[in-house]
């Protein structure tokens, strides 16, 4: 199973995921997706901190995202902010405006229960 936010949708505020969540629409805040993917398609705009098992970056994101696992940044993306994974991935043709930081230790995210 997996939820989404579709293209003529904004949202304002905290989004808690325990299963895989697409965002084609607009959200401002935070986004935590526990054990699961976060898929930030194109042409969606995201302005939060993000905390997921995984994120794929297809569109906009202002904000530092941090990955238990890996970060994903499609040729279409463009982000500003601080990215921290054990492993990151950039394709080419790709923006980053920020930092990017590739660690071993593990992510921790508390969701709200």
């Amino acid at each position: 199973m997996s939820s989404g936010i579709g293209q003529s949708i904004r949202v304002k505020g905290d989004i808690v995921a325990r299963e895989p969540l697409l965002i084609a629409g607009r959200v401002e805040g935070t986004i935590e997706v526990d054990q699961h993917t976060l898929t930030i398609g194109d042409g969606a705009t995201v302005e939060a901190t993000i905390t997921a098992d995984s994120v794929i970056i297809q569109g906009t994101v202002k904000g530092d995202l941090a990955a238990v696992h890996t970060i994903a940044v499609h040729q279409s993306a463009n982000v500003e902010g601080e990215l921290s994974a054990p492993a990151i991935s950039v394709a080419e043709g790709a923006v980053i405006h920020g930092r990017v930081e590739t660690t071993q230790r593990k992510l921790k995210i508390a969701i709200a229960s």
